[in-house]
């Protein structure tokens, strides 16, 4: 990229981990184009503003934003507090976009469609990298336009890629038909959607932290509500594979979830279908029936009134077709640190630490950091996404010293076990919601 070095360097993302970026690359005097989809920075963060995450302060705040944030004259909250998604906003993440050598890079409402390289499609190989990438960005105020970068750091998340509640991986037949009673996320059971959830049949589907959250909020909103009624679909073999370290987590909030979600279960508090592959959802006399397999037998669920759907999410790889990326071809993850997160493998909270190396791709400046990085698998933490684009900032900027000294301080689960693959977004602690925010990024 000789002829690149004058050029920004393009951010896609304005959650955490994007935001992360552009600290990293202010702190460098390294110029930089912030794309924001949203009308804010984290703005996928304001559907679960109400959650309070299980990781406390200390692992939300990237060093380089700190520094940043510090000199202006913030008051960083307290390290031991656990903030709520609306806190980490308001005594976060806006100052650190509101500080001027930031906020003047980021362009919100901004949506970018394609990234390639400028005249080359994927197939040309011959001087690939003497040309800048090229991103085409839809404003919504202006309509499209074209931006010249040296490197793109792309830090779009998997927020607004939900998997499907079906089994295998693909839609049940009727999901889409049926999507007005299903809820993709982490809802406000006791506020803003009491309404919808109050007295009503909710199946909760996925076996994750966001699906104990969700449980143990309407487990809540059952004792106002005695008529509320609780369903748990998952795909596990047995629900004890889901209660986690429990006392032997390093985050105490999170060790509660699989303390808490354990009692309700004893409690008959909720009913549990495991294993249970969803096939169909079908509508009758107003109210849905999930069709799908346990124990090999093909089985009915009738006289749902709602879904909310926790079954994770996945990359969206459709803006990066002209990109030549090295993709886990299981996982979805970049693919160098595969073996390390793999699901499949081990659910360890500690993951060997990794950086630039780990993150390139087979185009030169090219980079996918944050929960995107991981693909599929559901073990990333806000603290993982920080390192990564401080090592990959480095190393955009020559300093390869510095690009390869990754360190990473994660908090043990407590768990480790090829059977159990401890998801990160929505938890709770016994007393308060809690989710981590660290995954969103």
């Amino acid at each position: 990229m000789k002829h690149n070095s004058l050029l920004p360097v393009a951010i896609v993302g304005g959650g955490p981990v994007g935001l992360s970026a552009a600290a990293h690359l202010a702190v460098r005097n390294i110029p930089f184009m912030l794309f924001e989809a949203g009308e804010s920075v984290a703005a996928n963060v304001h559907s679960w503003e109400h959650v309070r995450v299980f990781s406390p302060w200390r692992y939300n705040i990237d060093k380089a934003a700190r520094q940043l944030l510090e000199g202006s004259g913030w008051i960083s909250p307290d390290d031991d507090g656990l903030p709520t998604g609306k806190q980490l906003n308001e005594q976060y993440f806006i100052p650190l976009a509101n500080l001027p050598v930031i906020k003047s890079s980021i362009h919100f409402n901004s949506k970018v469609v394609s990234i390639g390289w400028k005249n080359m499609d994927k197939m040309k190989s011959w001087g690939r990298e003497e040309w800048p990438f090229i991103l085409q960005v839809h404003h919504k105020d202006k309509g499209a336009r074209f931006y010249e970068t040296r490197a793109v750091i792309d830090a779009s998340g998997t927020w607004n890629s939900p998997n499907p509640i079906g089994s295998g991986g693909v839609f049940a037949v009727g999901e889409i038909e049926n999507k007005d009673k299903i809820l993709y996320g982490i809802p406000d059971v006791l506020g803003k959607l009491k309404d919808r959830y109050k007295n009503k049949s909710v199946a909760v589907v996925g076996g994750g932290h966001s699906a104990i959250n969700t449980i143990i909020e309407l487990d809540k909103l059952k004792d106002e509500y005695p008529d509320t009624t609780i369903h748990w679909i998952l795909r596990k073999k047995n629900v004890r594979d889901v209660y986690g370290g429990q006392e032997k987590d390093a985050l105490e909030a999170r060790g509660a979830l699989g303390i808490k979600i354990e009692q309700l279960v004893n409690n008959d508090r909720v009913s549990v279908y495991t294993p249970f592959q969803i096939q169909e959802v079908r509508q009758h006399n107003g109210q849905l029936a999930l069709i799908g397999y346990q124990q090999d037998e093909l089985q009915a669920l009738p006289g749902i009134d709602e879904i909310i759907s926790n079954a994770g999410s996945r990359p969206d790889f459709s803006f990066l077709r002209e990109i030549r990326l090295s993709v886990d071809s299981s996982l979805e993850s970049s693919a160098a640190i595969a073996e390390l997160i793999d699901p499949n493998i081990h659910s360890c909270g500690t993951v060997r630490p990794h950086g630039e190396k780990e993150l390139r791709h087979d185009d030169e400046g090219f980079y996918i950091v944050g929960s995107k990085s991981y693909g599929r698998a559901p073990t990333f933490l806000m603290a993982t996404g920080y390192e990564q684009v401080r090592s990959v900032v480095a190393a955009i900027d020559g300093d390869m010293e510095a690009a390869r000294k990754v360190e990473l301080d994660l908090p043990e689960t407590g768990v480790c076990s090829s059977d159990i693959g401890a998801a990160c977004c929505g938890t709770e602690a016994a007393t308060e919601k809690q989710t981590a925010a660290a995954c969103c990024g």
